[in-house]
């Protein structure tokens, strides 16, 4: 219907797949959006149609982004760690910064114009898929393994990360924000809250088993759920019951948002922790 807005997201390219979790396009209707943001642990790339891309870099804290009406908005989601290569420049001097491409990139005037030109927002949303991959450095090899080791369903946590890696606490700590942008431990509590997010998001599709934040709370590595809803709290402003309503009150367009949420569930026999119910008839 005309004047609705629409979301659709999905996986990267496989180009891109080693740098990118998820990518979008976003069709904003009659009026604008704003948009919340939560910490992630990674950095986004996004083009609203006609202007230069942004990059939104590391959160630490949620914030809101207004997309206005009429726009179109394509999108990437960098994997942590990514980041430093990409900007040519330490990552956590970009923490909680929203900063131009053009303060980046050189001579974005062109991309700019490929963008705004595609035929389709998919076309666009390829073409910067491709800018990405090509402007994007090698990532720390190092910092790779410690994000994998600092993931939700790990028990070790970040102080194992030197005994495990060979590298002193002082230096790990200092490629990981060079690359990530922020320390070992900050990034633990980021993607252990990333773990729950996870969960809320595979809640709310059709046929998903109920909620169960106490579950979910020690899945993830909370010690119980009274540390779930501090942490909920500081990292995306709601308590956890309020994030559910909303992912539940938001999730209307009814396209799968795996790509989103399905990197942060702990694979077991090939399947996901957050199993789905059979839809009824």
């Amino acid at each position: 219907m005309a004047g609705e807005s629409s979301y659709v997201e999905r996986a990267p390219t496989p180009a891109l797949a080693a740098l990118g979790a998820s990518v979008w396009v976003q069709q904003v209707g009659d009026r604008p959006v704003a948009q919340r943001h939560v910490p992630h642990g990674g950095a986004e790339v996004r083009c609203v149609l006609g202007e230069a891309p942004r990059l939104l870099g590391p959160l630490t804290t949620s914030t809101y982004r207004e997309i206005p009406a009429g726009g179109t908005v394509v999108g990437i989601r960098l994997r942590p760690g990514v980041l430093g290569g990409l900007a040519g420049m330490p990552a956590d001097e970009l923490v909680d910064q929203d900063v131009a491409g053009t303060d980046i990139w050189r001579d974005l005037a062109r991309l700019t114009d490929l963008l705004g030109s595609a035929a389709t927002p998919r076309v666009a949303l390829d073409r910067l898929q491709s800018f990405v991959v090509r402007a994007a450095g090698e990532p720390d090899p190092l910092v790779d393994e410690a994000v994998r080791n600092l993931m939700p369903w790990h028990s070790g946590g970040p102080a194992a990360l030197p005994g495990l890696l060979s590298i002193s606490e002082r230096q790990l700590r200092r490629r990981c924000r060079a690359a990530v942008g922020v320390g070992p431990k900050e990034l633990h509590r980021i993607l252990r809250f990333q773990g729950f997010v996870a969960r809320v998001q595979a809640s709310v599709e059709p046929g998903a088993a109920p909620a169960d934040l106490a579950g979910w709370a020690a899945e993830v590595g909370y010690h119980d759920q009274a540390h779930l809803g501090r942490e909920c709290r500081r990292l995306a402003g709601a308590t956890p019951g309020e994030l559910l309503a909303q992912y539940g009150a938001a999730c209307t367009c009814g396209h799968d948002h795996a790509a989103s949420y399905g990197l942060m569930l702990r694979p077991r026999d090939g399947r996901f922790v957050q199993e789905r119910r059979p839809v009824r008839a």
